[in-house]
């Protein structure tokens, strides 16, 4: 039976540069041409989702983006179509993160655009269009993400914060550096893949994830072989089934090839 192999996108499929292995791309070219369900689960928004699904000749095929909160069919010729975008109300969320931290930048995600910010990113940060928006319009659009972020904090920093702040009735996951990705509640890569498993009619039993961060905990617990990236940090390590090598050294390429 084809298996759903569910993919993080930075730190597991491509180097933190954004740089695709040509051993990972030959890997996950054979178990597609094997039949099995390759979808990429990943928190870049569906703009920086589709170009590296067409950089891995996926297609026909489902991907999950901005954390679970996007849900899209890939054509296999460039084009895609939305299949879930779930957004919610941010207000409560941004009250709470509002006057945090000194240098805290917003950014309200659009689908398919870009992002409302409260202030302007860092160049390649962000993909897409960001306009700077007034706290007052950012407090009332909808999105389907909300992303708080520092130059000048942590990531245990951002732990303490969010811990601190509760942030009740969101979900939410912490970056490598000071960035906190707020999502809807209940929805996460795991609870979207779910949603493509029944979809596709594969069984529980034949679910794969593989991932390197704090927000592929669910999706690693969710699946039946939940498969951690060598350099993930110890919680995300403890969650998994299994660890395998860095991203620097191919490690999903050895994941995927003990699949065939």
């Amino acid at each position: 039976m084809p298996l759903l192999i569910a993919l993080d996108i930075d730190g597991t499929t491509v180097h933190h540069d954004g740089s695709l292995s040509p051993v990972v791309g030959d890997a996950v070219a054979r178990v597609r041409d094997a039949g099995h369900h390759v979808v990429l689960a990943t928190g870049r928004s569906l703009i920086g989702t589709v170009p590296i699904a067409n950089e891995l000749g996926l297609g026909p095929a489902y991907a999950v983006c901005s954390n679970g909160a996007v849900t899209i069919t890939l054509d296999g010729r460039g084009g895609y179509d939305v299949v879930e975008a779930v957004t919610f109300d941010p207000a409560r969320a941004l009250a709470a993160l509002e006057g945090q931290w000194t240098d805290g930048v917003v950014a309200s995600e659009q689908l398919g655009v870009g992002y409302l910010v409260s202030a302007p990113f860092p160049e390649g940060e962000l993909l897409g269009e960001q306009r700077v928006a007034s706290w007052d319009e950012l407090l009332h659009t909808r999105t389907t993400r909300v992303t708080f972020r520092s130059p000048t904090g942590t990531s245990e920093d951002f732990v303490a914060l969010a811990d601190r702040l509760g942030l009740h009735g969101v979900n939410y996951a912490i970056g490598f550096t000071a960035w906190l990705d707020i999502n809807p509640e209940g929805v996460s890569k795991a609870s979207a893949l779910e949603q493509v498993r029944r979809t596709l009619g594969v069984e529980p039993m034949d679910t794969i994830a593989v991932g390197d961060h704090y927000n592929d905990v669910q999706m690693l617990t969710w699946a039946a072989r939940g498969v951690a990236m060598g350099q993930a940090p110890d919680e995300v390590r403890a969650a998994a089934d299994e660890v395998t090598g860095t991203v620097d050294d191919d490690g999903l390429a050895a994941v995927l090839l003990s699949l065939l």
